[in-house]
Formats: C-alpha cells, structure tokens, sequence
C-alpha cells in the first residue's frame, strides 16, 4: 500500500473536525493565496488560503461534526460550494470538481514539516492595490507565481455584489451575499479631539483609522485563513447605528472569550466585527469586505502599523515562513507607503 499522511482539522470551536489522508506523494500540497473579490468578500480577509486536495481525497468529519452541520455558500460566479461553521464562522474549504481546504486550520499537524507549499497569488488583479501580492513575493525562499488566469481587472471583479462608488464620502463594508452592510465615516472633529481620538487616531493622518494585520490564533481559527486585518473604527461612525450586540441584517455572534464577540455573515460566512468589553465604543471592522475603491488594503482609509502585525508569536508558531514574509514584507511596504512602523493600539 502506498504511504500516507493523514492531517487534522478544526475550527475555533471544535463543532467542526475532520482528518484528510494525502498520499506522501502528493506532499507538499500546493497552497494558494486567492485574492479575488469572491474569497475577500467571503472571508473578510485579505485574501483566502486554499489547498486543492489530490483527486478522489475528501474530508473525513469527526463525529459529531459532519458536511451536513457546515453552512454551505454557493455563488453564480463560482464554480465551487464553499462551507463554514455555523457556530464560529471559520471557512473550511470549498467543493467544486475536487475538495479545496482552508490551510490555516491544522494545528494538531503545525509541527509537521513538508505538508504545505505556498504557490501562488492568485487573481492579484482584482484589487487596484494588489492586496498582500504588493507586500511579498516569496515564502521560505520560494518565489510565488502570479496568476490572473487571463483575466482582466474587470473580470476579476464581476463577483462583486455591489462595486465601490469612487465619490462616495462614505467607505463601504458589505459581506459578499449582501447581508451585512454598513457605511463608515471618516473620524469626525468631535471624536479627534476626544481622549478616545488621541489612541486610535494617527498623528499623520486623523482623517484615517489604524488598521493592522493579526496572526492571533483565535482569528485564524474563526475566518479559516493565515492572516486578517482590522481597521478599527469608534462605534457611533458606522452607518445604520449598531445594536449593543452588533448583529445587523444576517450576522451572527460567537463568543471566543468571556469579554469577546465575534460576528460573522450567517449566509456567506465573512468575518465581520470583533468587539471586546474592555473598550466598548471602539469595534474592528473586518477590511476584507469593505469596499475601497483603491483596493484591499483601502489606503484612502487607512493608516497600517507597518512594523508588525498583532500576535506575530502565535503565527510564527502556526507558520513561521508565511509569517516572517508578512512580517518583512509589511515593514518595507509601510516604509514605501508612509506608515508608521509602530503605534500603540489600546
């Protein structure tokens, strides 16, 4: 018989588990980066993180987790079914003519080597700004491809629910079914000048909220990718006003810690909102679904903590050749772009 390595999975909550046994020669599996609108607007990170499992591999659920427990999502524009937990929101993966698995949601294999290969940056062109595909270029010494499928910017984009409006006053944050959206407001002069605006308002720009990549383990495990980044926005900017429990329209809450919420779309699945007690009036938004015109990482918006993400310790335990390439490569992308290599965020 031929040799095998089976690997396990599971999402923040544990309500889904599975094992998936690959052939050892078909290891490494080809990891992708997919930065189309579709992935962005499911996830609600920068771009999705996807492994196609060999031909006739599928997921082997735990009991008693099973496909028939997943919330499955299934868009015109895409050829796959996409699942995710009902409970916590993570993203598994994806069915389409074979299994497609989220890579970022096997802990009980992080200390195995030889199991992923990052290949590629898939359909960078469907931000303007290019997403994480303008921040690095090779994991671990190997240079990713660059593929958009022949495919243009428009193209790319046809998946996108509702474009961004280029003179709107207003930013733009919406899941990709729709269910979730809200308008964000720039920092107004009340709020600058508050005790509040001097934490989360930059010196360099008080028209922009912080933003900053995270690799906490607990937001790998609830989305189902590597990295996602947050803008932290002060509640009373955001359009239409929020509920104390900040589910509006399709959204559903989880609670990873006592003094921590998490909402995510009930339909499609992205990660919306994570909201903890000890600073009630401050929420970060999820940038994968918001609607920048000038791409994903919304600049316009924005000013990124260039100089590290928020728990580097957790994904260079997870994956230290992914982590150390966001690490360096957001250092040198901030520095020619003009953010700051550090801030305090409270």
């Amino acid at each position: 018989m031929a040799a095998t390595k089976t690997l396990t999975a599971s999402c923040r909550c544990k309500s889904v588990q599975f094992t998936v046994t690959i052939p050892t020669e078909c290891l490494p599996l080809n990891v992708h980066l997919c930065h189309c609108s579709l992935c962005r607007y499911t996830h609600g990170t920068p771009c999705s993180f996807h492994a196609p499992l060999p031909y006739g591999v599928e997921p082997q659920f735990i009991a008693p987790s099973s496909l028939e427990k997943l919330t499955s999502y299934q868009h015109l524009a895409s050829k796959a079914t996409g699942y995710f937990c009902s409970t916590c929101g993570c993203q598994i993966g994806g069915l389409g003519s074979q299994w497609t698995i989220s890579t970022a949601i096997f802990d009980a294999n992080r200390e195995d080597e030889g199991i992923w290969k990052f290949n590629a940056h898939m359909l960078p062109n469907s931000a303007p700004d290019g997403g994480l595909a303008a921040v690095f270029s090779d994991i671990d010494g190997h240079k990713l491809q660059t593929e958009n499928l022949g495919l243009s910017p428009q193209a790319i984009a046809g998946s996108d629910s509702q474009p961004p409006d280029p003179e709107s006053k207003e930013l733009l944050a919406q899941c990709h079914c729709g269910g979730v959206s809200f308008t964000i407001a720039r920092p107004s002069e009340e709020f600058i000048a508050s005790p509040a605006g001097k934490e989360w308002i930059s010196p360099l720009d008080k028209s922009k909220w912080l933003a900053s990549m995270d690799l906490c383990d607990d937001c790998r495990l609830v989305n189902g990718t590597h990295v996602v980044s947050w803008m932290f926005v002060s509640v009373d900017h955001i359009t239409p006003r929020l509920p104390k429990d900040l589910l509006i329209g399709s959204a559903k809450g989880y609670r990873s810690m006592k003094d921590v919420l998490r909402v995510f779309c009930g339909t499609c699945g992205a990660t919306i909102f994570y909201h903890c007690d000890e600073r009630p009036n401050i929420v970060d938004v999820a940038m994968g679904i918001l609607r920048a015109p000038e791409g994903a990482m919304a600049e316009n918006w924005s000013v990124w903590r260039a100089g590290r993400p928020s728990w580097p310790e957790n994904g260079m335990r997870y994956h230290a050749g992914f982590s150390r390439a966001l690490i360096e490569g957001m250092k040198q992308w901030g520095a020619e772009r003009g953010h700051p290599q550090e801030f305090k965020l409270a």
